[in-house]
Formats: C-alpha cells, sequence, structure tokens
C-alpha cells in the first residue's frame, strides 16, 4: 500500500530570502571627510553619470596639529576645536541621512603619540570613527581624485598634494594606455598600487613618496628665522633636499607628453592670485593651467607684501596667510625640479578620492567618459 501523501504537500514552498546583498541606491548620498593637520574637510555628494554631484560641504581650519611638532602630542585646544568641527560634519550626515561615509585622519594623527585616546574621544562625544590612513592610501586617493584633470595627450603624470603636514608625490606612465581612456586608467588605481602585469594597458605607478613636510610642518621647522626672504629661501632649498631619493627626481625626461598636477590650498591659492579673484571661485580655479613664470611672480607679490601685508590680502585670508609661504616654497622646489614650465591646478583632493573609490567600489558610477 502506497504512504499515504501528507497535508500540503502541493502547496508551493515558503520563500526563502536570498542572502544576496542589495544593491546600493543610484541617488543614496555618500559622505567623506579629511581630517588632516591644519584643516578639516567634509563633503556629501550624489553620483551622477561618471562623477558626482556635491550636496553639502563644510572647511574649517582647526590647526589639529598645532604643537605637534614640539611635543608629539595633539593639545587639549586642537582636539577641542576638531571635535566642535566634527559635530557640524555629523549634523548634516544625519540631515542628509548619510549611511556610506568614510572618515579619515592623515599626518597629525599618525604621528601624535596620543592619537588614539583622540579617536576614543571623538567617537565618545560626536558618535563618528575616524579611520587613520598610511601615506601610500593617502597618495592613492588624491590621484584618483584627479583623473578628470589628465589630458589625453599625457604619457608622464605628476601629481602633488600639499598638504599641513605632508606632501605626497606620484609619478605614473601612462605611455602604453590609449589616450582616451586615460584620465579612466587613473580612477582604477584607487584599488591600489599594483605595477603588476595585465591582459590591458594600465597606468604604472613609476615611484611615490610622503615627505613628512607640509605647510604647518616646514613653517615649524624655520620658525625661528626672521627675514622673510631668507625663511622662505631655506624653505625651499630644504624641501628639495628631502627628494633626492625620489627616483625620478635623477632622470632626464622629455617635456613633452609631461604633467604635474598641484592639489592643495596652497596651489588653489595662488591661482587665485594669479587670477586677481577678490572672492574664490572655483569654477574659475580648478584645471587652470599655470606657467612657473606666472607662479614666480605671484610668490615675488607675496614677499614683496611682507606678512603685514599678506594679513592684508584678500586673495590669502587670515586662515591660510601662516601657511601660504611654506606652501609656495614647496610648490617652487617642485617647479623648479622637473621638466615643464606649466602645473594643472586641481581644486579637489582626499575628500573626491575617497567618494570616488567608494561609489566605484559599489558600481554606482557610470562606465562613461569624465
Amino acid at each position: 500500500m502506497a504512504p499515504k501523501r501528507p497535508d500540503g504537500a502541493g502547496a508551493f514552498p515558503k520563500p526563502v530570502e536570498s542572502p544576496a546583498p542589495i544593491p546600493p541606491d543610484p541617488v543614496e548620498p555618500y559622505a567623506a571627510l579629511d581630517l588632516g593637520t591644519n584643516s578639516c574637510r567634509m563633503l556629501v555628494a550624489q553620483p551622477k553619470g561618471s562623477q558626482f554631484h556635491v550636496v553639502d560641504s563644510f572647511s574649517k581650519s582647526v590647526q589639529l596639529g598645532a604643537g605637534l611638532e614640539a611635543s608629539g602630542r595633539l593639545s587639549r585646544a586642537s582636539m577641542r576645536r576638531t571635535v566642535q568641527a566634527l559635530k557640524i560634519c555629523n549634523a548634516k550626515f544625519q540631515k542628509h541621512k548619510v549611511r556610506r561615509m568614510r572618515l579619515v585622519a592623515t599626518e597629525a594623527c599618525r604621528r601624535a603619540h596620543n592619537s588614539r585616546d583622540f579617536i576614543r574621544m571623538v567617537r565618545k562625544e560626536t558618535g563618528l570613527w575616524l579611520e587613520i590612513i598610511e601615506p601610500e592610501e593617502e597618495a592613492r586617493l588624491a590621484v584618483v581624485s584627479c583623473a578628470p584633470l589628465v589630458s589625453v595627450r599625457t604619457e608622464q603624470l605628476l601629481v602633488v598634494d600639499i598638504g599641513g603636514g605632508s606632501t605626497e608625490l606620484v609619478w605614473i606612465d601612462l605611455s602604453r594606455v590609449p589616450g582616451p581612456d586615460r584620465p579612466r586608467a587613473i580612477m582604477r588605481l584607487h584599488k591600489g598600487f599594483d605595477t603588476g602585469d595585465h591582459p590591458f594597458p594600465t597606468a604604472k605607478v613609476v615611484d611615490w613618496i610622503s615627505v613628512p613636510l607640509g605647510v604647518a610642518t616646514l613653517k615649524d621647522q624655520f620658525r625661528d628665522v626672521a627675514d622673510d626672504s631668507g625663511r622662505f629661501a631655506l624653505m625651499s632649498w630644504y624641501f628639495e633636499e628631502q627628494l633626492a631619493n625620489f627616483s625620478p627626481y635623477v632622470r632626464e625626461q622629455a617635456r613633452e607628453g609631461f604633467q604635474i598636477i598641484g592639489t592643495s590650498g596652497t596651489v588653489t591659492t595662488v591661482a587665485a592670485s594669479h587670477l586677481g579673484l577678490r572672492r574664490y571661485d572655483r569654477t574659475k580655479v580648478d584645471g587652470l593651467r599655470m606657467t612657473s613664470d606666472q607662479i614666480d611672480t605671484v610668490i615675488r607679490d607675496y614677499l614683496s607684501l611682507g606678512e603685514a601685508g599678506r594679513q592684508a590680502d584678500p586673495r590669502i585670508g587670515k586662515d591660510r596667510q601662516a601657511l601660504i609661504m611654506s606652501g609656495a616654497a614647496i610648490l617652487q622646489a617642485l617647479m623648479r625640479i622637473w621638466p615643464t614650465d606649466r602645473l594643472s591646478v586641481a581644486d579637489r583632493g582626499l575628500r573626491e578620492g575617497l567618494l570616488y573609490a567608494q561609489m566605484s567600489a559599489d558600481g554606482v558610477l557610470e562606465d562613461g567618459p569624465f
């Protein structure tokens, strides 16, 4: 006798929820925060085509690294200023209902003996979790942010990010990448500075370096030099000395097909001064190409103004005047060393690199031209 069929045997099976992750919403906001030695900068943005649309931003000079060179520690006052700025950022994250974000700290927190205590303090008082990143990732993200500014004719690329506590330089060989794909090849570096063999032409990182000198730390090295011009010359010479082991430094390079992209507050301030902007305009600065003669003219103007004149100059601003000459010393050294008389100005940096990397990893950016 055949066994009795159990009740409900003909019913549809109960559906099982798929373990596959829910794909990210292509219009969901992303956030990126860059806490440097001098400034706290934040962006909230939505993916838009192959790039993104900024919906909110915040930038403030918090001077987190003030006194770090002498004490090796973050001061109570600088930590308190920074926490207040981070509370404003967190309010903006909540306003825009941001769930996907990456918040990073760089050189000041890498060097400070009490940085872990500071990270815990931030977590307790703001609910935000800061991540201290290594110099290689900082350099890589700065490079990625500049991808839209890479010329299709560029074969050798140098990206320079002048920060508050360090300066990153990355030299990239694009000669084997077809011209139209060169900006996209730079974007692919968000996964790492991989120089291995690939079945398709890739951007090859020839060399990179993180110099532990930025606008704040270089200024502190020569604060005892009273003469303005003498201090500037010493800073430029000292920074150039730190590049002796950067391998492209000793190689003869052709001018044709070579591009330098500079990303920092120093570079954008020099560009704004060159343009004579009384009020900063990113649309006029980002992507501007300046000749070395134009850069030298601006720097000579800064030196002729003196400290009091720079403080009163609206093109520089009160927050930046104390650091502009150390940044200009770095910039002049770079233009003196390498075989080009032009610099591409990038009003972009770590925040943009963080956003591109997050969105690329989530697959919410279109794979089209910039």
